[in-house]
């Protein structure tokens, strides 16, 4: 398990540096210790008298053999079963690594904050509020959280009112921390959960509710001289539907320099996919609304206020903005007697079911939308001319008769 080896990397000095190796669980550490001879001074595990400092460096070598051992011991005793990254910390004196659940989650939502990514970092900061809520103990190591633990978070999770969508969320975010854990030497491997418990038995495969082309048409309609302050909320979610299903977050970052002739050009923020969405009437009747209103950003929307925030800022603003947006888009459906959930995402699923319906294949569909077909969960975008995307999206416009109206007209 633990021995004193001549590593056979020559160095500068024409020596070769002795190192401890230590072996567990069929995975090898090994640790430098600062000492080296000559090949020949070498005598299978220490040095040979020929050596002229033979005597104090075989010394040393007992006393890192010697610690080594005592720290194996001290694991042991505390019927600790130690990572091979938690023993070298020990041997070499250093402050302890964070090995609890909570601190290593807390310092991985640090991290994503200040790459900004702080789409990542929130999800995960909801997932950390979540299971905390229901562990209720910081002190918790990764070798803890057990397949059986997982189960009664899931009964937890289902007792509170979330189902397989959610709590598939919640456990995709453990088991990736749980990895990342893995890769950083916190935990050892056959301490994984996720063998035993499997997060593919939450499939989420439920209902997705969309509106239908007349359902769309009665929101187009909806009188905003009665309702001014549903104006805004009525227009992303017109434009949302008519560009190709644009999600809250891209369309809060649109900016007039995106619109190029009649087209609207963007990166997807989730896919990093680039688009090229046809702008068509009742998008074009938005786009000039809110030009001649002039946000005083280079933003289309007056969602983001300043044009330079932090990504931190961007996210926080998006969080209260899409939280006000969904409780306007149930205002509207209510007072249009419309019997679904309505939510951000309800139009990007309307646009590609009601494309569906008028027989555009899913090809079609999944190239305006970012996705190989009507699944989000696919990776792999195919190609198509932006000409047949373009027909395809006018088969919105069929059926409808009603011009867009705006508050300004």
């Amino acid at each position: 398990m633990i021995s004193i080896i001549l590593k056979y990397r020559k160095l500068a000095n024409g020596e070769y540096p002795i190192v401890l190796r230590i072996t567990k669980d069929k995975c090898t550490k090994i640790i430098s210790l600062g000492v080296s001879c000559k090949k020949e001074h070498w005598d299978g595990n220490q040095i040979s008298k020929r050596h002229p400092d033979y005597t104090l460096k075989n010394r040393l070598l007992l006393r890192a053999k010697e610690k080594a051992l005592r720290i194996v011991d001290e694991f042991k005793l505390q019927n600790i079963d130690f990572t091979l990254d938690e023993f070298e910390t020990s041997f070499r004196g250093k402050k302890s690594i964070k090995t609890t659940v909570s601190d290593f989650w807390l310092e991985k939502i640090s991290d994503l904050n200040q790459a900004g990514r702080t789409g990542n970092a929130r999800a995960y900061k909801d997932s950390y509020v979540s299971f905390f809520k229901f562990c209720n103990r910081k002190s918790l190591t990764f070798r803890e959280i057990t397949p059986s633990e997982l189960d009664k978070y899931e009964t937890y999770l289902r007792a509170t009112g979330s189902h397989d969508g959610g709590i598939g969320v919640r456990m995709r975010a453990i088991r990736a921390l749980y990895n990342d854990a893995i890769k950083k030497g916190v935990v050892a491997e056959k301490y994984y959960p996720f063998k035993a418990y499997k997060v593919s038995k939450l499939k989420g495969k439920g209902f997705k509710t969309f509106l239908t082309k007349d359902e769309i048409e009665r929101i187009i309609n909806l009188d905003t001289d009665e309702y001014p302050h549903l104006l805004d909320t009525k227009n992303y979610a017109v434009f949302s539907y008519f560009m190709g299903g644009i999600n809250f977050a891209d369309l809060m970052r649109l900016k007039w320099e995106d619109v190029q002739n009649d087209r609207v050009n963007y990166i997807r923020s989730k896919t990093k996919g680039r688009f090229s969405i046809k702008i068509l009437a009742p998008a074009a009747e938005i786009l000039e609304y809110y030009r001649k209103l002039d946000t005083g950003t280079a933003f289309i929307f007056p969602i983001l206020l300043k044009d330079k925030m932090t990504p931190l800022q961007i996210e926080n603003r998006k969080a209260k903005s899409l939280r006000r947006y969904n409780s306007q888009l149930k205002e509207i459906a209510s007072i249009l007697n419309i019997k679904k959930k309505v939510t951000s995402y309800t139009f990007r699923h309307s646009f590609a079911t009601n494309l569906k319906y008028s027989g555009i294949s899913a090809d079609v569909i999944g190239q305006s939308m970012g996705h190989s077909d009507v699944s989000v969960t696919q990776a792999y975008l195919k190609e198509f001319d932006d000409s047949i995307v373009d027909e395809a999206m006018k088969k919105l416009l069929e059926e409808s008769s009603t011009k867009y109206k705006l508050l300004s007209e």
